[in-house]
Protein backbone atom coordinates (compact mmCIF):
# COMPACT_ATOMS: atom_id res chain seq x y z
CA UNK A 1 0.00 0.00 0.00
CA UNK A 2 1.32 3.68 -0.89
CA UNK A 3 2.31 4.36 2.83
CA UNK A 4 6.08 5.48 3.13
CA UNK A 5 8.26 2.72 4.21
CA UNK A 6 9.61 5.21 7.31
CA UNK A 7 10.53 2.99 11.10
CA UNK A 8 7.31 5.21 12.15
CA UNK A 9 4.99 3.31 9.60
CA UNK A 10 6.90 -0.11 9.53
CA UNK A 11 6.58 0.04 13.31
CA UNK A 12 3.04 0.39 13.18
CA UNK A 13 2.44 -1.89 10.24
CA UNK A 14 4.21 -4.76 11.57
CA UNK A 15 1.39 -4.57 14.70
CA UNK A 16 -1.06 -4.45 12.09
CA UNK A 17 -1.63 -8.32 11.88
CA UNK A 18 -4.64 -8.71 15.09
CA UNK A 19 -5.75 -4.63 15.19
CA UNK A 20 -5.63 -1.28 14.37
CA UNK A 21 -2.78 0.54 13.30
CA UNK A 22 -1.82 2.63 16.65
CA UNK A 23 1.02 5.02 16.89
CA UNK A 24 4.39 3.47 18.69
CA UNK A 25 5.49 5.67 21.43
CA UNK A 26 8.36 7.23 19.25
CA UNK A 27 5.92 8.24 16.66
CA UNK A 28 6.24 12.25 15.61
CA UNK A 29 4.11 14.65 17.81
CA UNK A 30 0.53 15.55 16.25
CA UNK A 31 0.92 17.99 12.98
CA UNK A 32 4.13 16.83 11.53
CA UNK A 33 3.09 13.73 9.27
CA UNK A 34 0.55 13.45 6.65
CA UNK A 35 0.67 10.99 4.20
CA UNK A 36 -1.11 10.78 0.88
CA UNK A 37 -2.70 7.19 0.79
CA UNK A 38 -3.96 7.71 -2.97
CA UNK A 39 -0.71 7.17 -4.75
CA UNK A 40 -2.49 9.22 -8.39
CA UNK A 41 -1.77 5.64 -10.62
CA UNK A 42 -4.10 3.36 -9.26
CA UNK A 43 -5.96 1.58 -7.00
CA UNK A 44 -3.38 0.21 -4.89
CA UNK A 45 -4.03 -0.94 -1.07
CA UNK A 46 -7.70 -0.04 -1.96
CA UNK A 47 -10.86 -2.68 -2.08
CA UNK A 48 -13.83 -2.52 -4.06
CA UNK A 49 -17.39 -3.61 -2.41
CA UNK A 50 -20.51 -3.14 -4.98
CA UNK A 51 -23.71 -3.87 -3.52
CA UNK A 52 -25.23 -7.06 -5.51
CA UNK A 53 -21.25 -7.73 -6.31
CA UNK A 54 -18.63 -9.75 -4.51
CA UNK A 55 -15.82 -8.25 -2.85
CA UNK A 56 -13.19 -6.99 -5.19
CA UNK A 57 -15.14 -6.81 -8.01
CA UNK A 58 -14.99 -3.67 -9.89
CA UNK A 59 -16.45 -4.48 -13.30
CA UNK A 60 -18.89 -1.93 -13.42
CA UNK A 61 -16.45 0.41 -13.29
CA UNK A 62 -17.51 2.70 -10.99
CA UNK A 63 -14.45 3.29 -9.37
CA UNK A 64 -11.59 4.71 -11.78
CA UNK A 65 -8.56 6.81 -11.53
CA UNK A 66 -8.14 8.78 -14.83
CA UNK A 67 -5.91 11.90 -14.54
CA UNK A 68 -4.73 11.57 -11.42
CA UNK A 69 -7.92 11.80 -9.60
CA UNK A 70 -10.06 8.95 -8.02
CA UNK A 71 -13.44 9.22 -10.05
CA UNK A 72 -16.94 8.09 -9.35
CA UNK A 73 -18.17 7.46 -13.21
CA UNK A 74 -22.24 5.80 -13.51
CA UNK A 75 -20.81 6.48 -17.82
CA UNK A 76 -21.99 3.01 -18.64
CA UNK A 77 -25.22 3.06 -16.77
CA UNK A 78 -28.65 2.67 -18.26
CA UNK A 79 -30.13 3.13 -14.82
CA UNK A 80 -29.05 3.14 -11.35
CA UNK A 81 -30.75 -0.02 -9.72
CA UNK A 82 -29.08 0.55 -5.94
CA UNK A 83 -25.68 -0.29 -6.64
CA UNK A 84 -24.18 1.82 -4.20
CA UNK A 85 -20.28 1.14 -3.66
CA UNK A 86 -17.44 1.28 -1.54
CA UNK A 87 -13.84 2.22 -2.26
CA UNK A 88 -12.26 0.50 1.61
CA UNK A 89 -8.50 1.51 2.93
CA UNK A 90 -7.44 -1.93 3.35
CA UNK A 91 -6.12 -0.84 6.40
CA UNK A 92 -8.26 -0.67 10.04
CA UNK A 93 -7.72 2.94 11.92
CA UNK A 94 -8.07 3.59 15.46
CA UNK A 95 -6.44 6.79 16.26
CA UNK A 96 -5.72 9.36 13.29
CA UNK A 97 -6.90 12.45 11.03
CA UNK A 98 -7.80 12.19 7.71
CA UNK A 99 -8.16 14.98 5.18
CA UNK A 100 -10.32 14.13 1.88
CA UNK A 101 -10.65 16.89 -1.13
CA UNK A 102 -13.60 16.10 -3.23
CA UNK A 103 -16.21 18.03 -5.49
CA UNK A 104 -19.02 16.67 -7.46
CA UNK A 105 -19.53 17.34 -11.11
CA UNK A 106 -21.81 16.55 -13.52
CA UNK A 107 -25.45 15.02 -13.16
CA UNK A 108 -26.84 11.87 -11.30
CA UNK A 109 -27.55 8.60 -13.19
CA UNK A 110 -30.89 8.08 -13.72
CA UNK A 111 -32.66 6.12 -11.07
CA UNK A 112 -30.48 7.48 -8.76
CA UNK A 113 -32.75 8.19 -5.45
CA UNK A 114 -33.64 12.02 -4.23
CA UNK A 115 -31.60 12.05 -1.03
CA UNK A 116 -28.32 11.12 -2.89
CA UNK A 117 -27.94 13.89 -5.20
CA UNK A 118 -24.26 15.48 -4.94
CA UNK A 119 -24.10 12.93 -1.94
CA UNK A 120 -21.40 10.73 -1.10
CA UNK A 121 -19.51 10.08 2.38
CA UNK A 122 -16.63 8.89 4.32
CA UNK A 123 -17.05 6.03 6.29
CA UNK A 124 -15.55 5.13 9.57
CA UNK A 125 -15.01 2.68 11.91
CA UNK A 126 -16.08 -0.25 9.05
CA UNK A 127 -16.67 -3.41 9.84
CA UNK A 128 -14.35 -5.98 7.51
CA UNK A 129 -14.68 -6.19 4.09
CA UNK A 130 -14.99 -9.52 4.48
CA UNK A 131 -18.05 -9.50 7.07
CA UNK A 132 -20.02 -7.67 4.10
CA UNK A 133 -22.82 -9.70 2.71
CA UNK A 134 -23.13 -9.86 -1.00
CA UNK A 135 -26.22 -7.25 -1.18
CA UNK A 136 -25.09 -5.40 1.35
CA UNK A 137 -25.64 -1.53 0.62
CA UNK A 138 -23.68 0.04 3.02
CA UNK A 139 -20.87 -0.98 5.71
CA UNK A 140 -21.89 -0.95 9.48
CA UNK A 141 -20.03 2.43 10.04
CA UNK A 142 -20.08 5.96 11.10
CA UNK A 143 -20.56 8.29 8.36
CA UNK A 144 -19.18 11.33 7.61
CA UNK A 145 -21.27 12.81 4.61
CA UNK A 146 -19.71 14.57 1.93
CA UNK A 147 -22.64 16.85 0.49
CA UNK A 148 -22.52 19.39 -2.67
CA UNK A 149 -24.79 22.41 -2.66
CA UNK A 150 -26.73 23.96 -5.55
CA UNK A 151 -24.94 25.83 -8.18
CA UNK A 152 -25.53 28.88 -6.73
CA UNK A 153 -26.64 30.82 -3.48
CA UNK A 154 -29.92 31.97 -4.66
CA UNK A 155 -30.66 28.43 -5.51
CA UNK A 156 -30.53 27.02 -1.65
CA UNK A 157 -28.12 26.21 1.57
CA UNK A 158 -27.31 22.56 2.53
CA UNK A 159 -24.26 21.60 4.38
CA UNK A 160 -21.86 19.26 4.14
CA UNK A 161 -20.07 17.05 7.29
CA UNK A 162 -23.18 16.03 8.40
CA UNK A 163 -23.16 12.36 10.03
CA UNK A 164 -25.20 9.73 9.18
CA UNK A 165 -25.20 6.32 11.32
CA UNK A 166 -25.62 3.24 9.47
CA UNK A 167 -25.91 0.16 11.43
CA UNK A 168 -24.60 2.44 14.44
CA UNK A 169 -25.42 4.94 17.51
CA UNK A 170 -23.46 7.83 19.07
CA UNK A 171 -23.71 9.60 22.27
CA UNK A 172 -23.55 13.87 22.34
CA UNK A 173 -23.11 15.73 25.68
CA UNK A 174 -23.77 12.08 27.07
CA UNK A 175 -26.80 11.51 25.69
CA UNK A 176 -27.22 7.86 23.00
CA UNK A 177 -28.38 9.41 19.48
CA UNK A 178 -30.27 7.08 17.60
CA UNK A 179 -31.55 9.80 15.01
CA UNK A 180 -29.96 7.99 11.62
CA UNK A 181 -28.81 11.51 9.98
CA UNK A 182 -27.94 14.81 11.84
CA UNK A 183 -26.53 18.20 10.13
CA UNK A 184 -23.63 19.86 11.04
CA UNK A 185 -23.18 23.54 11.19
CA UNK A 186 -20.86 24.27 8.40
CA UNK A 187 -21.20 26.21 5.80
CA UNK A 188 -22.62 25.73 2.13
CA UNK A 189 -20.14 24.14 -0.91
CA UNK A 190 -21.96 25.66 -4.09
CA UNK A 191 -21.08 24.36 -7.37
CA UNK A 192 -18.31 22.06 -8.76
CA UNK A 193 -15.96 23.67 -6.55
CA UNK A 194 -13.09 21.51 -4.78
CA UNK A 195 -13.66 21.07 -1.10
CA UNK A 196 -11.29 19.39 2.07
CA UNK A 197 -13.27 18.00 4.56
CA UNK A 198 -10.66 17.07 7.54
CA UNK A 199 -12.23 14.23 9.95
CA UNK A 200 -10.43 13.64 13.66
CA UNK A 201 -10.98 10.23 14.71
CA UNK A 202 -9.67 9.20 18.80
CA UNK A 203 -11.12 5.82 18.93
CA UNK A 204 -14.51 5.32 20.93
CA UNK A 205 -13.69 8.32 22.47
CA UNK A 206 -14.85 10.83 20.03
CA UNK A 207 -14.79 12.07 16.43
CA UNK A 208 -14.90 15.35 15.19
CA UNK A 209 -15.70 16.69 11.82
CA UNK A 210 -13.36 20.29 10.67
CA UNK A 211 -14.58 22.17 7.82
CA UNK A 212 -11.95 25.17 6.80
CA UNK A 213 -10.41 25.15 10.11
CA UNK A 214 -13.65 24.92 12.48
CA UNK A 215 -15.95 21.90 14.06
CA UNK A 216 -18.87 21.52 12.58
CA UNK A 217 -19.76 18.43 14.16
CA UNK A 218 -18.40 16.65 17.08
CA UNK A 219 -19.87 13.15 18.91
CA UNK A 220 -18.53 10.57 21.21
CA UNK A 221 -19.06 6.90 22.10
CA UNK A 222 -19.36 5.45 18.42
CA UNK A 223 -21.26 1.76 18.48
CA UNK A 224 -23.22 -0.48 17.47
CA UNK A 225 -26.98 -0.11 16.78
CA UNK A 226 -28.32 -3.51 18.37
CA UNK A 227 -31.86 -2.98 16.74
CA UNK A 228 -29.88 -3.05 12.68
CA UNK A 229 -30.07 -6.44 11.30
CA UNK A 230 -26.67 -6.06 9.94
CA UNK A 231 -24.84 -4.62 13.11
CA UNK A 232 -27.26 -7.55 14.86
CA UNK A 233 -25.38 -10.03 12.60
CA UNK A 234 -22.23 -8.60 13.62
CA UNK A 235 -22.75 -8.89 17.49
CA UNK A 236 -23.63 -12.35 17.05
CA UNK A 237 -20.86 -13.18 15.30
CA UNK A 238 -18.44 -11.69 18.29
CA UNK A 239 -18.15 -7.96 17.85
CA UNK A 240 -18.64 -5.92 20.84
CA UNK A 241 -20.97 -3.35 21.31
CA UNK A 242 -18.24 0.00 21.27
CA UNK A 243 -16.72 1.10 18.11
CA UNK A 244 -12.89 1.93 18.89
CA UNK A 245 -11.50 1.14 15.13
CA UNK A 246 -12.09 -0.08 11.49
CA UNK A 247 -11.80 0.27 8.10
CA UNK A 248 -12.40 3.80 6.18
CA UNK A 249 -14.04 4.11 3.44
CA UNK A 250 -15.46 6.17 0.57
CA UNK A 251 -18.77 6.35 -1.05
CA UNK A 252 -20.51 5.67 -4.40
CA UNK A 253 -24.27 6.59 -4.29
CA UNK A 254 -25.27 7.73 -8.03
CA UNK A 255 -23.81 11.11 -8.18
CA UNK A 256 -20.30 11.72 -10.13
CA UNK A 257 -17.51 12.29 -7.97
CA UNK A 258 -13.55 13.27 -8.12
CA UNK A 259 -11.22 12.68 -5.60
CA UNK A 260 -7.71 14.14 -5.65
CA UNK A 261 -6.36 13.87 -2.08
CA UNK A 262 -6.55 11.43 0.79
CA UNK A 263 -4.18 12.15 3.36
CA UNK A 264 -3.52 10.75 6.77
CA UNK A 265 -1.99 11.30 10.13
CA UNK A 266 -1.33 9.03 13.22
CA UNK A 267 -2.12 10.41 16.15
CA UNK A 268 -1.32 9.21 19.82
CA UNK A 269 -4.17 7.81 21.96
Amino acid sequence: MPIPKSAYYLTALLALALGCITPPKEAPAEGETWTQLFNGHDLEGWRVKIAGYDLDDNSLGIFRVEDGVIRVVYEDFDSFQGQFGHLIFDTPLDYYRLRVEYRFLGDQVTGGPGWAWRNSGVMLHGQKPESMTKDQSFPVSIEAQMLGGPATEADGQRTTANLCTPGTNVEMNGELITTHCINSNSATYYGDEWVVLELEVRGGEQIRHWMDGEIVMSYEAPQLDPNDADAKRLIEAGADLPLTCGYFSLQAESHPLEIRKVELQLLHP
